[in-house]
């Protein structure tokens, strides 16, 4: 058998129009390649860092310390060290005993140049309670420093210098643009060690700490001591964040840091330089978030919203909001929780008409509010007026875990409530009920049940009742204890 004949291809040959356009193409690719990886991380940092590292400045503060007679901070009050370590300081002092001579103590932070004139930002904390406060910027150059105003809410402080010529400045970026995973750089004066820079990404938005108004920038960028009140920038060179905490267990960067979001600062920094102290609107009502077993208490479909748990004098009372009314927006923005709210209306201007949207006795209405003056707030925890006494007799009943009595001139003596309080004081809660475990006790003080007042057993009778015949799985209580309102849903026995 003859060998099977194999046919060789031959390559063909490449047009020089063919080969020119394919040369073409390629480089093309390698251009967009190019662009895609510089667009994911720039090749370097330092033309970035040259344009923005004038503006970056150290600070640092000085304050007197008066001299301490015994060994406060090294044992503890009342420790049986506490006399050795303090033979230990008498020595130190010459072994008179005497009392030591007041010092002056340094501290060190960072901050930003926000106009050509001399303003500068930093953290409250950074120069709280300082004599003395100088700035040093990036060419070496000192000067001082005077307090414009301060926010202790969100830790900013706006400070002033005077220079002989226009200072070079950053500007505020748009913090809300901020995506997850985009790069970020810090810049400051970390553990003293002068100007630094360090680059990292968005971790995470919308962070809250502890504070009311919070609306941190998680980032992983080193943030160290030393670097609070510094900027924290997005790659065009924008002051997105202002560097204020980090989260450690040895007081070094492990990568979690925090930045004030710029869009909260630029408000109180406008504020501070206008008036000198931060003004935030106030609406006058106390809320609680809507769980799950509220909003089924109250027909809701989902758990969302405020719901007022008082209203006393002020804005909303004057408006005609209610106790037990849901906020749904407030000015035109969906409310998530309480919250969202508390910020959304801090950062409203004292004196603005808002609409507000709440939820009453099943229906949607909208109410016109004009925004008072939050740090004028002196009557916010003034108690809404009551309806007039109804005595009833000592009777007692117990129902969903609870014993409760109508409230008497003598209960309310002994329970410290106002002479016109009306409701039912709580005398016993079972062990072990769903109203224990969500924190009811005796000498707690049940004003309404279903959103409806209740004076008496009977009334409260009627409110489970009416619960059941709409089908409600649980009941609404407004609970007040020590005056302070919260409402609490309780399930209904089938």
């Amino acid at each position: 058998m003859q060998p099977r004949a194999v046919a060789q291809s031959t390559p063909h040959t490449l047009t020089p129009g063919l080969r020119a356009a394919l040369v073409g193409l390629l480089a093309l690719a390698m251009v967009a390649l190019q662009a895609v990886t510089a667009q994911a991380k720039p090749e370097s940092l330092a033309p970035l860092a040259e344009q923005i590292s004038p503006s970056v400045v150290n600070i640092t503060t000085s304050t007197m310390v008066e001299g301490r007679t015994g060994p406060r901070g090294i044992v503890p009050e009342g420790s049986p060290f506490e006399d050795f370590f303090r033979e230990f300081q008498d020595r130190n002092r010459g072994g008179n005993g005497e009392t030591p001579s007041p010092r002056r103590s340094s501290a060190l932070g960072s901050g930003f140049v926000i106009s050509e004139d001399g303003f500068v930002v930093t953290n409250n904390h950074v120069i709280d309670g300082a004599d003395e406060i100088t700035i040093e910027f990036f060419s070496g150059k000192e000067l001082k420093a005077t307090v414009i105003g301060t926010d202790k809410n969100t830790d900013i402080a706006l400070l002033k210098v005077e220079a002989d010529t226009p200072l070079d400045f950053v500007s505020f970026g748009n913090s809300d643009a901020a995506r997850v995973g985009d790069w970020v750089i810090a810049m400051g004066n970390p553990l003293g060690q002068g100007f630094s820079v360090s680059a990292g990404i968005v971790s995470a938005r919308n962070r809250a700490l502890s504070g009311t108004y919070d609306d941190y920038i998680q980032t992983d960028a080193a943030i160290n001591r030393g670097n609070s009140g510094g900027p924290l920038f997005n790659m065009d060179g924008d002051v997105i964040g202002v560097n204020t905490a980090i989260l450690s267990p040895n007081g070094g960067s492990i990568g979690i840091g925090f930045s004030m979001a710029s869009n909260v600062v630029t408000r109180v920094v406008d504020q501070l330089k206008e008036f000198g102290e931060a003004r935030r609107g106030w609406l006058g009502v106390r809320i609680q978030d809507v769980t799950q077993d509220v909003a089924d208490a109250m027909g809701l479909e989902k758990a969302t919203g405020a719901l007022i748990t008082d209203v006393p004098d002020g804005p909303a009372k004057k408006a005609g909001l209610e106790t037990g009314d849901v906020i749904l927006s407030f000015d035109s923005v969906d409310v998530a929780d309480t919250r969202a709210l508390v910020r959304q209306v801090g950062n409203s201007a004292v004196g603005a008409t808002v609409r507000v949207t709440v939820l009453r006795e099943g229906k949607t209405q909208t109410v016109k509010v004009v925004l008072g003056l939050r740090e004028d707030a002196s009557s916010e925890g003034a108690a809404e007026e009551q309806t007039p006494d109804a005595e009833t007799g000592p009777e007692t009943s117990s129902l969903l875990g609870l014993t409760v009595s109508p409230l008497t001139a003598a209960l309310r003596e002994e329970l410290g409530a106002d002479a016109d309080m009306q409701g039912l004081a709580v005398t016993a809660v079972a062990d072990g009920s769903e109203a224990f475990e969500k924190g009811l006790r005796a000498g707690d003080i049940i004003t309404e049940a279903g959103q409806q007042t209740v004076t008496s057993i009977a009334e409260l009778d009627a409110r489970v009742d009416a619960a059941k015949e709409a089908g409600r799985k649980s009941l609404l209580l407004l609970v007040r204890r020590a005056g302070d309102p919260r409402f609490v849903a309780l399930t209904l026995d089938d």
